[in-house]
């Protein structure tokens, strides 16, 4: 054998661990092994996990729960589209196709803003559907809608900032505003939104107001157009912005759709946040968020930092399906299943549990939300609930502040009509089974 695969060898094992050298003695065999040394290491973080010094931004945090639906989902999931009805067919064709004809160019970094091609598609279909007014260089596409609430928080407020949020609402923007050191005020919502005149009782120099006017989540309740103009008055005087998720704004089932709250807005004070990810598919992670004009440079900067720039075949891809049409034949599709289901739910709820449940939020949207007349604790019922596979969201959790109502958010995006019926009589008998009290 040659010198080489000899030198090679000890060369492995001291990097690996297994030898050590003494300067003028020698090599040996180590005195402590990888191998008997691994459980003590693993022991040692385990043991020390969470004693570690953090940011306390981030250690303030609730700890990340795997979401219990992510193996299999079950009725009534919340966010949830009909997966089955995606033209999944189409939009692989369009991904070979881009694919085909792709070049060199599309493997480089892009633009933070985004693919120009999707940002003009965006504007076009923002300007009829929603009334919103922008140009293409304010729209920026971000990874879902997540991020863009990430984004607003990070260039519209310093930490220490307060911030009204809908109350009972999102709970992401809870912890969008929490990991970047900001107070949230929690406004109570009515069956007209928002409540302005609350908001400013509670805190009139807040410096922000996340709102989903469209369809609020949990409640589903649809901003007033009068209350909107109160909101906008208010952000106008105190020098604040509104970030607008227009949240389920393509589904309405009652009534004209009403504008955009960006579309009202004359003095730039409203962000405006879209996702297609509820439209399409969750995991697409693709939306946009329109900024006024004199902030775009800040907004590109910080999104810089984050992750540089959006993945480029994907955008290509949401573009070619957005103008060849296909977008928005889906939504028209879909428009009419979605309304069916949510006859279907509201009909069942009202036969198997009138007595025990109030619908509210059925309007628009692949949700609605209830209130249970009873004091059971929501939050017990769903956890039994998850357990057969049957996925209530309990509207207690998403307060802020103290729960002033009880009972369930119930999505009926992913649930097929036929199915629900037995899905609701599953729910009355876990209703009926359960006392807890407060």
């Amino acid at each position: 054998m040659s010198r080489l695969p000899v030198l090679n060898a000890y060369a492995q094992l001291l990097a690996e661990g297994y030898f050590e050298s003494r300067v003028g003695a020698g090599t040996f065999i180590a005195s402590s092994l990888p191998g008997r040394t691994k459980a003590q290491t693993t022991k040692y973080a385990l043991t020390n996990a969470g004693k570690r010094p953090i940011a306390r931004n981030a250690a303030a945090l609730p700890p990340y729960e795997r979401p219990s639906w992510a193996e299999r989902l079950g009725p009534f999931q919340v966010g949830q589209p009909d997966l089955h009805k995606f033209p999944i067919e189409i939009w692989l064709k369009l991904v070979a196709r881009y694919s085909r004809r792709m070049r060199v160019k599309a493997l480089q970094y892009g633009d933070a803003m985004g693919l120009p091609h999707l940002r003009e598609a965006i504007a076009a279909y923002v300007r009829t559907s929603r009334g919103v007014r922008c140009e293409t260089e304010q729209i920026m596409i971000v990874s879902g809608a997540q991020q863009a609430l990430d984004l607003a928080t990070r260039v519209l407020l310093d930490a220490g900032a307060v911030a009204w949020v809908e109350e009972p609402g999102y709970w992401l923007v809870h912890r969008a505003l929490q990991s970047a050191g900001c107070r949230a005020v929690p406004v109570p919502v009515d069956s007209d939104g928002l409540m302005v005149a609350a908001g400013i009782k509670l805190h009139r120099k807040a410096r922000a107001a996340f709102v989903a006017p469209s369809h609020q989540y949990p409640l589903g309740v649809t901003m007033s157009a009068t209350r909107r103009l109160e909101l906008l008055d208010w952000a106008q005087r105190a020098g604040a912005w509104i970030i607008e998720d227009d949240y389920d704004s393509e589904y309405r089932f009652d009534g004209m759709p009403i504008a955009s709250l960006q579309g009202l807005d004359r003095n730039a004070r409203v962000i405006y946040i879209g996702t297609f990810s509820k439209i399409m598919f969750p995991s697409l992670r693709l939306g946009y968020i329109i900024i006024p004009a004199d902030l775009v440079e800040r907004f590109a900067a910080t999104r810089e930092v984050l992750d540089l720039c959006p993945p480029h075949i994907t955008q290509a891809v949401m573009a070619d399906f957005i103008r060849e049409g296909h977008f928005a034949r889906h939504i028209r599709r879909m428009r009419p299943i979605y309304a069916e289901r949510r006859c279907v739910l509201v009909g069942e709820l009202e036969r198997e549990l009138s007595d025990q449940l109030e619908i509210v939020g059925d309007e628009a949207g692949m949700h609605l939300a209830t209130f249970l007349a009873s004091k059971l604790n929501d939050r017990e019922i769903a956890a039994k609930a998850a357990q057969q596979s049957l996925c209530l969201s309990a509207l207690s959790s998403l307060y802020l502040g103290s729960a002033s109502r009880r009972g369930f958010v119930l999505g009926f995006g992913n649930t097929k009509a036929k199915d629900i019926p037995q899905a609701v009589r599953h729910l009355r008998r876990l209703v009926e089974t359960n006392s807890y009290v407060f």
